[in-house]
C-alpha cells in the first residue's frame, strides 16, 4: 500500500472523520502505520487530531516526529520567496518518519495558518513530493447539492493542475436526503479511474462537547465527572434573567453562560438536570473569574454524581459568549461516543473493500524534482565517497562544497592554489575550514601520476616531460586521482569545456568491459516530473548501433535512480509517417534496441510532443504504451539534444542535472558552464552514488 495524504479543499471540511476512518482501516491490515501533519501547533501540546490519533492507536513516536515545522517558519520561508525550501524542510521530516513505518497517513493543513487561498495547492504539492496518494475532502455542510458539486469540481481542477495522484474524493456533511443524488451527479463529472464517496451530515459530529469548549477557552473545570465533559453542546444560553423566566428558555443540551456569582442560576441548572420535567443541561460556564458561593460549593461537593460540568473563565460574559461562538467541533481523545459516531459514518458510506483494493493496486510512479533530489542526497550519504572538484576557486563550486559538507554528502577535495582558495572562502563567509585542498603544481603525487599517464599514453607519442607538464592541469590531476583510487569520482565543467573535462577520462579511466560507447544523460527536473535526456553532451552523430546503445544504457541509468524507463527515440516524425535518412537511422536503432532488450518499453521514431503529451499521443500514436508517458528521451544527435535540454532548462525553469556520463570504469561527470549551485550539489551526489557501485551494468550491452 501507498501512503495517503488527506487534504480538506477548504476550512470546515470535517477531514478528521476521514483521517480516523483511514487509520482504523489501515491498522486493521497489521501494518506499521504512522501519522504526520505539515504544521505543529503553538505550544508544546499536540493539536486535537494528532492527540486523538496518538492516543487511540498508541503510536510509538514522540509528538515532534509527527510534524513538519511550525507555522511561523512556513510564513517566513514563503514570504522570502523560498517556497521550495519549505517543501524540502517538511519533506525531510516526513521521510524520517516514513523510514520507521510501512505507510503514513498525512492530515493536511487546517486553513488557519497560511493564506487560505494557497493552502489546497500547498497540500497537493506536499502530497506529490511525499509520494502519497491524495484524498480530497470537500465541505458539504451548509451547502445545497449544486454548491457542493461546484466545490468538488473546483477542487478537482486545482488538483489536476498540480498533477496530484488522486485516490478518492469525499464530500462530507451533505443533507441526508441529497446523498444519492449528489453521488450520481458527481460520478458524471469524474473519470472512470476516480472515486467519490458522499457522507451525510451527522449533527452530533458538528457540535462541540463541553470538553472541547473547555479546551478552546483554556477554562478551569471546577466540577464534573469525566463523562460530563463529553456532553454535546447543541446551543448556548446567556443567563441574565431571574430563575422563573430563565427556566423557560432552557433547551436540551444547552451550555449555560452566567457570571460566577449567580448562585440562583447555578442551582436552577443543577435542579433542571435531574428533573424529568425539564430539558437536560449540558454544562455551566461561569464568567468573570468568580467561583460559586461557599455554601453552594458545599452543596455541589455533596452531590453523589456530578453529571453537569461546571467551568470557569476569567473573561466577562459578553466576551465569553463571542469566544464560545468561534469554537469549532472536533474529536478529543477519550470521547468514545464521537469516535464511534465518526467511524460508523465513514464505514457506513465508504466501500472499505473497494478502497483497500484501490490502495493496493495504485502506486504512483510519479517522481517530483524534490523527491528525486532528496533520494540522491540520502543515497549519497548512506556510503560516503571521496569526490574531487578541480575548479576549487569558482564561487559556485565553493558554495556547493559548503552545502555538501554541512549535509555530510561526500568527502570533498578541491584542486587549485590553496592560498587563493582560502582567501576566496573567507571573502564569501563560508564554513569550509576542514576541507582538503591540493595544488597540482606542488603536490608530491604529481610525479607518480605523471609516470602513470606516460605509461598509458606513450603509444600515442607523448614524452615523460609532456606527461609531467599535463599533470599541472587540474582536470588531468583530478582524473589521475580517480584512476589511482585516491578519489572515488570527479565533477568538473563549471569553468572548463566538456572536452577539457572528459578527455582525460577517455585517455586513462576508459570504458567498462563490454561497453563500446561512453554516452551521457541529463536528469531534467521539471515542475511535475523528472525526465532523462540522452545523449546531449558526448556523441555528435551516433549511428543506429550507437543510438540503440544510448537508449539501453540510459534506461538502465533511469532505473538505477528510481525512474521507471519508458524510452522514446525521437525524430521529426512519429511512427511510419516520415521518411528520410535521419528517420530510418532512428527506426533501425529501435529495431536493434528491441532485439537486445525485448522487455523494455520503447517507442520510435516519435516526436517530442507525442512522447510526453497524452493528448497529442492519442491522436498520433494511440496504440503505443510509451507515447504520452515517456520518461527517457533519446535524441537523434548532439545538436538536437544539447539545444533542447538548454531550451527546456531556461524556458521551463527546469533543473538540469548532468551531464551524467555512462560507461566509464570510474565516475567522472561534467557540469555545464552555466550550472547553478543546486546543479553542482546534485551532480556530486550522483557521482557519489555511481562510485558506490549501485549502477548495474546495462542489460543487453554487447559483451
Amino acid at each position: 500500500m501507498q501512503s495517503v495524504y488527506i487534504a480538506g479543499a477548504g476550512s470546515g471540511s470535517g477531514k478528521s472523520v476521514v483521517v480516523l476512518g483511514f487509520m482504523e482501516m489501515l491498522l486493521a491490515t497489521n501494518r506499521r502505520v504512522g501519522f504526520f501533519r505539515p504544521f505543529a501547533p503553538k505550544g508544546a501540546e499536540p493539536d486535537n487530531l494528532t492527540a486523538l490519533i496518538r492516543s487511540r492507536y498508541d503510536l510509538p513516536f514522540p509528538p515532534q516526529m509527527l510534524y513538519g515545522c511550525n507555522v511561523e517558519t512556513a510564513r517566513q520561508l514563503i514570504g522570502s520567496g523560498h517556497y521550495d525550501d519549505l517543501l524540502k524542510l517538511i519533506m525531510n521530516r516526513f521521510k524520517v518518519l516514513e523510514e520507521r513505518c510501512d505507510l503514513v497517513v498525512c492530515a493536511g493543513t487546517d486553513y488557519s495558518g497560511l493564506v487560505p487561498a494557497l493552502e489546497f495547492g500547498f497540500n497537493a504539492d506536499l502530497a506529490n513530493n511525499f509520494g502519497c496518494s491524495l484524498v480530497v475532502v470537500v465541505k458539504g455542510f451548509g451547502r445545497n447539492p449544486q454548491e457542493a458539486l461546484d466545490a468538488l469540481h473546483i477542487a478537482h481542477e486545482l488538483m489536476r493542475k498540480r498533477g496530484g495522484d488522486l485516490l478518492a474524493t469525499v464530500v462530507n456533511g451533505v443533507a441526508p436526503d441529497a446523498v444519492e443524488g449528489l453521488k450520481d451527479q458527481a460520478r458524471g463529472l469524474l473519470t472512470e479511474t476516480e472515486t467519490v464517496y458522499v457522507l451525510p451530515e451527522q449533527p452530533a459530529l458538528g457540535m462541540p462537547t463541553v470538553g472541547e469548549i473547555s479546551q478552546g477557552l483554556n477554562a478551569k473545570c471546577l466540577y464534573g465527572e469525566a463523562d460530563a465533559l463529553n456532553q454535546v453542546v447543541t446551543n448556548y444560553k446567556i443567563a441574565a434573567m431571574e430563575v422563573p423566566d430563565f427556566l423557560g428558555y432552557v433547551e436540551d443540551g444547552c451550555l449555560v453562560i452566567t457570571p460566577g456569582d449567580r448562585s440562583d442560576i447555578i442551582l436552577a441548572c443543577l435542579a433542571a438536570d435531574v428533573a424529568t420535567s425539564f430539558p437536560r443541561v449540558a454544562g455551566l460556564l461561569l464568567t468573570g473569574g468568580q467561583s460559586p458561593a461557599e455554601n453552594v460549593q458545599r452543596l455541589i461537593e455533596g452531590l453523589r454524581r456530578k453529571k453537569v460540568a461546571i467551568l470557569q473563565v476569567p473573561t466577562d460574559t459578553f466576551t465569553t459568549a463571542l469566544d464560545v461562538n468561534r469554537i469549532e467541533a472536533t474529536i478529543l481523545p477519550g470521547d468514545d461516543r464521537k469516535i464511534a459516531a465518526a467511524l460508523g459514518l465513514f464505514e457506513g458510506h465508504v466501500d472499505m473493500d473497494e478502497l483497500r483494493g484501490r490502495m493496493v493496486v495504485r502506486h504512483s510512479g510519479r517522481i517530483t524534482p524534490l523527491m528525486f533530489e532528496y533520494e540522491l542526497i540520502r543515497r549519497a550519504k548512506s556510503l560516503r565517497q571521496r569526490i574531487v572538484l578541480p575548479e576549487g576557486a569558482d564561487e559556485r563550486i565553493l558554495r556547493a562544497a559548503e552545502i555538501l559538507t554541512l549535509r555530510n554528502v561526500a568527502d570533498l577535495t578541491l584542486l587549485g592554489n590553496p592560498e587563493r582558495i582560502r582567501r576566496r572562502i573567507g571573502e564569501l563567509g563560508l564554513k569550509l575550514d576542514d576541507i582538503r585542498i591540493i595544488h597540482p603544481v606542488t603536490s608530491p603525487d604529481r610525479e607518480r601520476y605523471a609516470r602513470t599517464y606516460y605509461e598509458l599514453r606513450k603509444h600515442k607519442g607523448i614524452s615523460e616531460q609532456m606527461a609531467y607538464d599535463a599533470l599541472e592541469d587540474v582536470s588531468y590531476f583530478g582524473t589521475l586521482m580517480v584512476y589511482h583510487g585516491d578519489a572515488d569520482g570527479m565533477v568538473s565543467g563549471a569553468t572548463h569545456t566538456t572536452q577539457h573535462t572528459i578527455r582525460p577520462a577517455f585517455e586513462t579511466v576508459k570504458t567498462k568491459p563490454g561497453v563500446k560507447l561512453v554516452s551521457s544523460v541529463f536528469f531534467m527536473c521539471l515542475p511535475g516530473r523528472v525526465l532523462v535526456y540522452g545523449d546531449c553532451a558526448v556523441n555528435p552523430n551516433p549511428d543506429s548501433e550507437e543510438l540503440a546503445d544510448i537508449a539501453i544504457t540510459s534506461a538502465a541509468t533511469a532505473t538505477a535512480f528510481g525512474i521507471k524507463p519508458c524510452v522514446a527515440m525521437l525524430s521529426y516524425s512519429s511512427g511510419s509517417s516520415g521518411k528520410g535518412e535521419d528517420v530510418e537511422r532512428v527506426r533501425d536503432a529501435v529495431c536493434i534496441a528491441r532485439e537486445r532488450r525485448p522487455d523494455l518499453k520503447l517507442e520510435g521514431p516519435i516526436q517530442y510532443d507525442a512522447a510526453v503529451d497524452v493528448g497529442v499521443a492519442r491522436s498520433k500514436m494511440p496504440e503505443s504504451e510509451v507515447a504520452g508517458h515517456a520518461t527517457v528521451l533519446v535524441f537523434p544527435d548532439l545538436n538536437t539534444g544539447n539545444n533542447t535540454y538548454k531550451a527546456v532548462q531556461r524556458s521551463a525553469g527546469a533543473v538540469a542535472i548532468g551531464p551524467v556520463l555512462q560507461g566509464l570504469n570510474k565516475p567522472v561527470n561534467d557540469l555545464s558552464r552555466g550550472c547553478s549551485v543546486t546543479d553542482i550539489v546534485n551532480t556530486v551526489a550522483i557521482t557519489a552514488i555511481q562510485a558506490q557501485g549501485e549502477l548495474p551494468r546495462p542489460e543487453g550491452a554487447p559483451s
